[in-house]
């Protein structure tokens, strides 16, 4: 095999040589905002404390590999950098999928488990077909091939009136760019301080927090926040996403709980919704059915896992595979 070079990346600094080469390969796989080398940089910078990073990357002259990896210690196990904040997880590959096995003996030779949680099931069933797949949930959507906006709004008439109710209430419907830091901060802190005792609320972690503000500000991340607002700037509801291609990644939704009567959340996202739609983007509520995104959605898109043992990644790592692309 012609010019082939491996390394490992074991920091964010280190990370910055295969930019071009991360960059290069994306151009060439269908993929996430969460693969985007700016994302996983950032997530290994602000996560180094946490998980180390061990960035996997194999190039020759018919195909390159990166395996955006880090070592969990506190759970002793590979785990793809993001923490928990990363949906549609996958490696990058192009050309002769060989670079790829070898990449994943790489990892197989730290003698640890592999988890990896939020996988699109039909990335994974192409450069995860090997490993052990299970289910994990779905990803509610609104795809725009499927409805616009004067039918979604026909068809959510009553959240309409929602809007509207709370508009003669006081409320104000703006729309900031996630370079407000203030704006991104305010939104986490009330989401970690109203709800910190709800058992699924990511950002009760504060570090969290920082990464959303911070990777809001990213130029690649397209950050936009809708916000209801009342008079003297309380925040009512809000919501950050992230434009990905063409899709809207509605991706933290908050309320005040004192305006928890008004349904000021969901009125928010039908509103976000309806507007993407007429701007001719689908929108993604990411992970999770809850009975909100389904009451809107009209599609979603199957999420696995991945576990597998030390052993299980030696024999996967082990095996001959073609070199088709």
């Amino acid at each position: 095999m012609l010019s082939l070079r491996m390394n490992i990346a074991r920091s964010a600094a280190e990370m910055d040589r295969i930019a071009p080469l991360w960059r290069e390969i994306l151009a060439t796989q269908p993929h996430t905002i969460f693969q985007s080398f700016a994302w996983n940089r950032l997530a290994a910078e602000m996560f180094q404390d946490r998980v180390t990073p061990r960035v996997v990357w194999v190039q020759s002259d018919s195909g390159a590999a990166i395996i955006p990896a880090a070592l969990n210690h506190a759970m002793s196990q590979i785990e793809l950098l993001g923490d928990a904040l990363f949906d549609y997880r996958d490696v990058l590959c192009v050309g002769d999928r060989e670079m790829l096995r070898l990449a994943w003996r790489e990892l197989a030779s730290w003698g640890k488990p592999v988890g990896a949680l939020s996988l699109l099931k039909t990335v994974a069933d192409d450069r995860w077909s090997d490993f052990p797949l299970a289910p994990f949930a779905k990803a509610p959507q609104v795809e725009r091939a499927r409805i616009d906006e004067a039918g979604f709004r026909m068809a959510h008439s009553r959240l309409a009136r929602q809007v509207r109710r709370l508009q003669k209430l006081g409320a104000s419907f703006r729309v900031h760019s996630g370079s407000e830091s203030h704006v991104v901060r305010g939104l986490y802190e009330y989401k970690r301080s109203h709800f910190a005792v709800a058992s699924d609320n990511l950002f009760g972690d504060q570090r969290r927090c920082e990464f959303m503000t911070a990777a809001a500000r990213l130029p690649e991340s397209r950050c936009e926040v809708y916000t209801l607002e009342a008079e003297g700037g309380t925040l009512i509801a809000g919501l950050v996403t992230f434009r990905d291609g063409d899709v809207r990644r509605c991706y933290t939704i908050y309320f005040h709980p004192e305006w928890a009567r008004y349904s000021p959340g969901v009125a928010l996202l039908y509103e976000v919704t309806a507007r993407s739609l007429g701007e001719g983007l689908s929108c993604d509520y990411m992970t999770g059915e809850y009975p909100y995104k389904l009451r809107l959605a009209n599609g979603s898109r199957a999420l696995c896992r991945v576990e597998a043992s030390a052993q299980e990644l030696a024999d996967i790592a082990g095996r001959v595979v073609s070199s088709a692309a």
